[in-house]
Formats: structure tokens, C-alpha cells, sequence
């Protein structure tokens, strides 16, 4: 797989795949980082000469046109960010959409609107995606993907794509994660330290089993630690629980135990009668949740444990928050968990996560962590071990 750097992009047009699906409140974009994250590509780009035609989805419009999932915020924004007019097309494949392509020139830019408004780009199959991947290729010279964010989805614009385009890169964005994520699969430094969290061990199965044997210790937090509590014995009052899943929280920490990873559980918790609650009825041990409360946090002497185990740490994974962090009554274990890690000096500390994400932000310390992922899905399907349909993709294109 090649990065945008390798080839030769002046003059060329370039069909760009980004992952600018942010957040609107009344078509006010409320948080761009995503777009911030991928301008490095996209600068480079425009100072080669290459001409642009971005294209990338917002929200689920199911396949159908919704005018309020438009793109033409995401454009304004973009022109904004990168100081170059973005002009937006009327479709993606419409043929006042292929003209402008045609007449774009190196140095502009252009947007087609949202590619989820076409239910080809989210077919499951190849005959549900159909000849879209094709017609998208057929407005440009080279294929670059830089959407990390969706490199797990088979979806026309990502996997159809480079099998009809001449030239395929990465752009930085990617190649910046892959980096990093490498990094702590490979020969990271040690004690290395996962931390797991959120509601369900459903999501975090294929992680949980990849890392085991790899990493020194996993850190449990979140509502998943309950089916891990129930299958130790332990009743969890209305707590939420996966009971189906109590025969993997048993193999996981049997193999843990023969691989030598340490799995540390919540020792203590908040508990209240309701997820609305605003306060905590009280903080019981683990071995004594009340039958008719549910655990919305850790307490505190799990995040006394849990802080030890991370103050050794050289690498560091997390995904996930300890509680319902959104209520601050419940938000106390997650943000202790992200201070220990912000503090770490000497550490690769790497984060991945819509919830997670959040909980860094909402603790003001992005910049002392070494990488925030881009990517959620992405994020855990690398770190369950499992090919990416977007690398795949456009390690395949380089084999023409």
C-alpha cells in the first residue's frame, strides 16, 4: 500500500474519500475535528497541484435523499478551514456532477453531496452496491482514502472504488493511525495496559481475546464488568448484564489467567435505583450490589486499584468510560481513569472512541495524550486483529 507522498499527484484529479461525519445542531456543525484531522492530506495535496473532488456521508439517511443531512455545512466549513473555495455538487454521479468534475482544474476543490443519500454506497453485497464504486472512480485520476473513520465498512466508496482506479493511496491521516496502532501490537514497551470499558462486553469480545497474551494487564470497567461479576457468582441487582455471554467472560478469564494477563475487575461501586438518577443512593462493595439498584460507576477504592496499575504503565489502550460518565454524579471513574492516563509521562498513551473521546475532552487534556483516534469502529476491529476493508482494498488496487 502506497501514501499520497509516494506518487506523482500534480495535475491530477483526485477522487478523495474523508470521514466528515460530524455532528449538526440545526446545520450548525458543532465539532470538526474530524475535519481538522484530515486538512494535513489535503493541504499537501493542493500545494502538488492535484485538483480535488471530496466525497464522504453524514448521518444514515438510509438511501434516500434528506435535505437536512446535506453536505453543504461540511463544504463551507472545509472551504473555511483550508482558505480555497469548495464548490458543492448537486449529486454524486448526476451528469451536472460529472461536468464539473471534468472541468475542475489543479488547485480547486469540489464536494459531491452526501454519498449515504444513494443505497448503493451502503449495499452489503456487491449487486446491492452495484456499478456506483465504478461511476465514482470514473471522475478521477487517482483514489486517495484518508477516512479512517469508516475503513471497516464494505462500502462502495471505500472497497468498489480502488477496484476501478488506476492509482490508490492512503492519505496521512490514515497512514498517522496505522502508525501508532502498529505500535502498540508490535514490540510495545512495558508494562503494556488495556482498558476496557462501556456498556456492553458483546462489543469488546474480539479485543479482549486478541489481547490476552499481549498485553500485561486489562482494566475493566463500565457496565461490561457486570457479566464478568455474574459469571464470578455475583448477583447485580438491576444492573445492565449480558447472562448469554457469562460462558466468554468465564473462557476469557481462564485464559487469562494462562497467558498472563492480570484482568482487574471493579472491587466497589455508585449505585443508584435508575439510569435517570441525578445522585448516588450510596457506593457498595462488588460482592454486595443491592437487588433492587444498578451500578452507574466504579467506586472509589476500584479507582484507587485501578490507578496503580496504570501509574507503572508504558503503553496504554483505552476505549471506553468507567460509568455514565454524562451524568457528573456517575462521571467521577471516568475522568480518574483519564487523568492517571494523561498524567503518564513516559508512556504511549492511545485512545479510541466516540464516549471516550468525549470523556477526554471533557477533561481538557487532548494534548497529553500521545494519539485520539479518528476511528471507533476502525479503532477496535485493528485491535481485534481483523484486515481492515479499507487497507485491503487499497492494497489490492496496488497489485494492478
Amino acid at each position: 500500500m502506497k501514501f499520497i507522498d509516494q506518487i506523482d499527484i500534480a495535475g491530477r484529479k483526485l477522487l478523495y474519500r474523508v470521514d466528515f461525519n460530524v455532528p449538526l445542531d440545526d446545520g450548525v456543525i458543532t465539532d470538526d475535528i474530524r475535519m481538522v484531522a484530515a486538512m494535513p492530506t489535503l493541504q499537501y495535496a493542493l500545494e502538488q497541484g492535484a485538483a480535488i473532488i471530496l466525497c464522504a456521508h453524514l448521518g444514515k439517511p438510509k438511501g434516500k435523499v434528506v435535505p437536512e443531512l446535506s453536505l453543504a455545512p461540511v463544504a463551507r466549513r472545509t472551504a473555511e478551514l483550508l482558505g480555497v473555495p469548495v464548490e458543492l455538487a448537486p449529486d454524486c454521479v448526476g451528469e451536472e456532477t460529472r461536468a464539473m468534475a471534468a472541468a475542475l482544474l489543479p488547485g480547486q476543490v469540489m464536494m459531491l453531496e452526501n454519498l449515504r443519500f444513494y443505497p448503493e454506497e451502503i449495499g452489503k453485497t456487491e449487486e446491492e452496491r452495484g456499478d456506483f464504486g465504478k461511476q465514482l472512480a470514473a471522475m478521477a485520476d487517482v483514489y486517495v482514502n484518508d477516512a479512517f473513520g469508516v475503513a471497516h465498512r464494505a462500502n462502495a466508496s471505500v472497497v468498489d472504488v480502488p477496484k476501478y482506479s488506476p492509482i490508490c493511496c492512503a492519505g496521512f491521516l490514515i497512514k498517522r493511525e496505522l502508525e501508532y496502532l502498529d505500535n502498540v501490537l508490535i514490540n510495545p514497551n512495558r508494562p503494556y495496559v488495556c482498558v476496557s470499558g462501556g456498556a456492553k462486553i458483546s462489543t469488546k469480545l474480539g479485543i479482549l481475546n486478541n489481547l490476552l497474551g499481549k498485553v500485561d494487564d486489562i482494566i475493566v470497567g463500565g457496565a461490561m464488568a457486570n457479566t464478568f461479576l455474574l459469571a464470578k457468582g455475583h448477583g447485580v441487582g438491576k444492573s445492565l448484564v449480558e447472562p448469554d455471554l457469562v460462558p466468554d467472560a468465564l473462557s476469557i478469564m481462564e485464559r487469562a489467567r494462562n497467558l498472563g494477563t492480570t484482568l482487574h475487575l471493579p472491587v466497589d461501586f455508585k449505585y443508584a435505583a435508575t439510569h435517570t438518577a441525578t445522585e448516588a443512593e450510596g457506593v457498595c462493595p462488588a460482592t454486595a450490589i443491592p437487588d433492587h439498584s444498578l451500578v452507574l460507576d466504579i467506586g472509589p477504592e476500584t479507582i484507587n486499584n485501578f490507578k496503580k496499575v496504570l501509574a507503572k504503565a508504558r503503553t496504554v489502550v483505552w476505549n471506553g468510560p468507567m460509568g455514565l460518565f454524562e451524568t457528573p454524579a456517575f462521571a467521577e471513574g471516568s475522568m480518574a481513569v483519564c487523568r492517571a492516563i494523561a498524567d503518564l509521562d513516559d508512556a504511549l498513551t492511545i485512545v479510541g472512541g466516540g464516549d471516550t473521546d468525549a470523556v477526554v475532552h471533557m477533561q481538557g487534556v487532548p494534548g497529553k495524550f500521545s494519539f485520539i483516534s479518528t476511528g471507533g469502529g476502525s479503532f477496535l476491529q485493528f485491535l481485534e486483529g481483523k484486515d481492515l476493508p479499507a487497507i485491503q482494498a487499497l492494497k489490492e488496487c496496488m497489485k494492478k
